[in-house]
């Protein structure tokens, strides 16, 4: 019986060291970058946005947790130059689109999360854009410090309804498409 004690004492005194404590990775903001492509009928622009802030939460060097606030003002569009490049980035953040005066931040927090294996995990995170929130899901892919995701978004769920062809009629070749991409990548 006095084995026993000692054993037992012994195994929680050993448990209570391997205690593995989360661990948070600051996002570096400089190095990483969101990468958004908008399509419509005649066509397609595309463009980035800096990330304000964000970690990422590593259990047993296994992805468990996620926060990221994007920098709606650093909206910009890549594939123009000169005023009509300042035109589509004025009208995005116009409060036709991301209405940036007032939701300088658009927000993304990490709510479930399942390992596929290969550092590859299935995501369901929350996505708030304009101050409306809905649950948006996609694969994050995590190698060394870096992390990649690929996401497509409906806007009209975020009330950002110009120009879509699911709430006016009439808009022929004016229709721009309410799925929006965003192609992520992290370094932390």
């Amino acid at each position: 019986m006095e084995n026993l004690k000692k054993i037992s004492f012994v195994l929680i005194f050993v448990f209570a060291f391997i205690k593995v404590e989360a661990q948070t990775n600051k996002i570096d903001v400089s190095k990483s970058v969101i990468n958004w492509v908008g399509k419509k009928i005649t066509g397609q622009h595309e463009g980035t946005i800096k990330l304000k802030d964000g970690y990422l939460i590593f259990k047993n060097n296994k992805v468990v947790g996620g926060d990221f606030n994007a920098n709606m003002k650093s909206l910009s569009n890549t594939d123009q130059t000169g005023k009509s490049k300042l035109k589509l980035e004025g009208h995005l953040k116009s409060d036709d689109f991301f209405g940036i005066d007032n939701y300088n931040t658009a927000n993304l927090v990490f709510k479930t999360i399942g390992d596929k294996g290969n550092n590859i995990y299935a995501v369901t995170a929350d996505l708030t854009i304009k101050g409306v929130t809905n649950p948006v899901k996609f694969d994050l892919i995590v190698k060394g410090n870096t992390a990649t995701a690929a996401l497509k978004i409906d806007r009209t769920k975020y009330d950002i309804k110009y120009g879509s062809g699911s709430y006016f009629d009439d808009l022929g070749d004016k229709t721009i498409y309410d799925e929006f991409e965003l192609n992520v990548d992290l370094v932390f």
